[in-house]
């Protein structure tokens, strides 16, 4: 697998009259350089729900 073959994505979409356009590229590693960051991001959110959520002593 090349890891500098970027992929392309598109998403149009329209609901009554907007309309939105999308176009991403990126390569496999960038995709798991974000892959990294979301998890990262939910994995600390979890822990703050927890600690907000404990009862106190």
């Amino acid at each position: 697998m090349d890891l500098q073959a970027p992929q392309h994505a598109e998403l149009h979409a329209r609901w009554g009259k907007a309309r939105v356009r999308m176009t991403v590229d990126v390569t496999p590693a960038g995709l798991l350089a974000i892959g990294g960051l979301v998890s990262s991001i939910l994995l600390s959110t979890a822990v703050i729900v927890r600690v907000a959520t404990q009862r106190r002593r």
